[in-house]
């Protein structure tokens, strides 16, 4: 009996040891998986989501100001030929579209003609329709790439990772319903996050991926006497609203999103200025418009005036507390 007692208690600690080394095995296997993360992988690969992503309080200074354009009068014979030879990366077979966006952004600092600089600014933005706003990944593309969906990720949480809204990776994946995500399913993920600049000379905002151009749309600003401050905004944490409620500050009338002279339009992007004349000041935003007419003129009570269509997109792609906005002369 004695023997026998003993042979169980033998097997019990046998099972026991049994189980530590497992767990101890998983735990290294874990602790491997998450020191490997994407950022350590070449461009091109397949990117791997975590589950869980903290909302970033920060995000990095935009270096926009680099690329502030030097205007010349005449032509500048060198961004002729260096446009050519993006022109030639774009009509080649395999067409090299991440290299031709490439060299044209990398155009955009150099002195050049309003002509010039218009042309390089057309081709960067066509070129976005076909690396960015498509479900299409290029090979060495440093902004996009792959992601493969693990079980129990969110779009959100996704979207907070790369730092972009969560709205943008629906669109270009056509995912119709957040909740529709499954698991093992392949997307596509954008590097963010989108900043802008808006120029008060031309009544234009430009849009960039980090530092590299995608579009420009064109604006209205403040009236005289109630200009838009210069200087650099950040999107306000939680200020990003659909047809919120909105008080007149000059008329003290307070409008409903059902109000047929409802003058926001489709959305409302609240700023907080961070430096420059933009520092301290509050209740700025980007948001639609009610008149389309007032878009390219000095005629709101300081905010950022845009096309409805497009207040939904830049909506869709500037991220609170991260999306920086520049505002200059």
């Amino acid at each position: 009996m004695a023997r026998y007692l003993s042979s169980r208690s033998s097997l019990r600690r046998f099972r026991r040891s049994i189980f530590v080394v497992s767990v101890l095995v998983i735990i290294a296997a874990s602790y491997y998986a998450y020191r490997v993360s994407y950022h350590d992988r070449p461009p091109g690969t397949q990117r791997a989501a975590e589950t869980v992503a903290p909302v970033p309080e920060a995000g990095p200074e935009p270096t926009l100001s680099e690329i502030i354009p030097t205007p010349t009068s005449q032509p500048n014979p060198e961004v002729d030929e260096l446009i050519a030879g993006a022109m030639a990366c774009i009509n080649a077979e395999p067409a090299r579209i991440i290299e031709a966006r490439d060299r044209l952004n990398e155009l955009l600092p150099m002195p050049m003609s309003a002509e010039q600089r218009q042309l390089v600014k057309e081709q960067l933005s066509q070129l976005a329709d076909r690396w960015l706003f498509s479900r299409t990944i290029f090979p060495q593309d440093k902004l996009c790439g792959s992601l493969q969906v693990r079980p129990g990720s969110l779009l959100s949480t996704i979207g907070k990772q790369f730092r972009v809204p969560y709205k943008i990776l629906m669109e270009i994946n056509n995912i119709p319903y957040a909740e529709s995500l499954q698991a093992g399913q392949t997307i596509k993920v954008i590097d963010g996050p989108f900043h802008a600049r808006i120029y008060h000379s031309t009544f234009t905002m430009d849009l960039y991926l980090q530092n590299t151009f995608v579009r420009s749309f064109p604006v209205g600003l403040g009236q005289p006497d109630m200009e838009t401050p210069m200087g650099l905004w950040r999107v306000k944490p939680g200020g990003k609203l659909i047809t919120p409620t909105w008080r007149d500050p000059i008329s003290g009338k307070t409008y409903q999103p059902g109000d047929p002279d409802y003058p926001l339009g489709s959305r409302w992007i609240g700023l907080e200025g961070i430096k420059g004349d933009a520092v301290g000041r509050t209740g700025f935003a980007i948001h639609g418009t009610k008149d389309p007419n007032q878009i390219g003129t000095a005629s709101s009570q300081g905010c950022i005036r845009l096309h409805n269509g497009d207040a939904i997109l830049i909506y869709n792609l500037l991220i609170p507390g991260l999306s920086r906005v520049e505002t200059v002369e």
